[in-house]
């Protein structure tokens, strides 16, 4: 089946305390974004790779483009108001009835090649592929009257991306009206009755959202070029 990945890139730069998105800020000397895009690129030649970014950020990626000779092929598409409507632009982009199709945080751009594929394989298996990661940590449970209890952490998975399914299943899935329930892709199919199954992630496969993050992900990434 023909594979596709929408790369979602929306955030602001709030608790990086910058101006500039961090979908933008350098890492290693490239902007996060490319950095992601280039780790799909890397798994496969014929991947179709759609990234979604705000309107008013259109012009300044293709800048950054040209500044840093970026000529990985993508399609450039402009969101929506929230993460949902972003990814239902990025599908209506793609023609094709069926295939499988994988959604990724533009912030996540320490992403290897094998858990790429290993999304791929088991969403083509089982038509969903969730990454996720154990909790490392102890975990409790605060209740309203500020009492708190705890919980055991076995039960629980951390959350990742890349998120693959089969395109009918997203199709179907998100021809629906948003819901604030619908914090990621895997909540919207499982909201229409679709089996979410998980498939092991990396702890490295971090989300950038502070300044720690982001020096993080410049030494795992220097570690991969």
């Amino acid at each position: 089946m023909r594979e596709y990945v929408i790369i979602v890139a929306g955030g602001s730069g709030s608790r990086m305390k910058s101006d500039i998105p961090k979908q933008f800020l350098l890492v290693n000397g490239l902007p996060v974004l490319m950095h992601t895009i280039h780790a799909f690129a890397t798994y496969s030649q014929d991947l179709n790779i759609i990234v979604v970014l705000p309107a008013d950020q259109l012009d300044f990626w293709k800048d950054l483009c040209n500044e840093h000779h970026f000529d990985i092929q993508h399609e450039l598409i402009t969101g929506g108001s929230t993460r949902f409507h972003s990814v239902q632009n990025g599908l209506a982009h793609i023609t094709d009835s069926e295939g499988l199709v994988a959604v990724h945080d533009g912030v996540r751009p320490v992403i290897s090649k094998d858990i790429i594929a290993n999304g791929y394989g088991e969403a083509a298996l089982h038509g969903a592929a969730v990454v996720s990661v154990p909790l490392k940590d102890s975990i409790r449970i605060v209740a309203q009257n500020d009492g708190n209890k705890s919980m055991d952490r076995a039960q629980f998975r951390l959350i990742q991306t890349p998120q693959t399914f089969r395109l009918s299943w997203m199709r179907t899935a998100f021809n629906t009206d948003y819901h604030e329930s619908f914090t990621d892709c895997a909540s919207v199919l499982e909201a229409h009755g679709y089996p979410i199954r998980l498939i092991d992630g990396a702890y490295e496969n971090i989300k950038i959202t502070t300044p720690e993050d982001l020096r993080w992900a410049e030494i795992y990434l220097k570690a991969t070029y």
